[in-house]
């Protein structure tokens, strides 16, 4: 059986590369998994949620993923302010895959 000649490839290139790319950093995955699981999330209920994640880097991950169009942010005008972050469709599309990691994870703990 004969397979790809790794000399040939370059992993940049691969789609794999690319959805790494959108959801690498230490609190990505955790940003989308929360919205996954509770739907619309305000920013303190987030920060309260996950836990030792500061106020710079919890928005400045939910900025880059809402560049990268996975996440959707809703702002309201009024005073106090209210912010709410949901997943997109393009987000929602990452369901899966989080839910095959969450099934992984389940059946392999240890």
């Amino acid at each position: 059986m004969h397979g790809k000649c790794i000399d040939k490839e370059c992993l940049s290139s691969t789609g794999f590369s690319y959805t790494l790319s959108l959801i690498n950093g230490k609190y990505k995955m955790t940003i989308l998994y929360t919205l996954m699981s509770f739907g619309v999330v305000r920013f303190n209920e987030m920060k309260k949620y996950i836990g030792g994640i500061s106020y710079k880097t919890l928005s400045s991950a939910l900025k880059e993923l809402e560049a990268d169009r996975l996440v959707h942010r809703e702002e309201y005008p009024q005073i106090p302010p209210k912010v709410e972050y949901s997943l997109t469709d393009r987000g929602k599309s990452l369901i899966p895959i989080l839910d095959g990691m969450c099934e992984w994870g389940d059946k392999n703990r240890i």
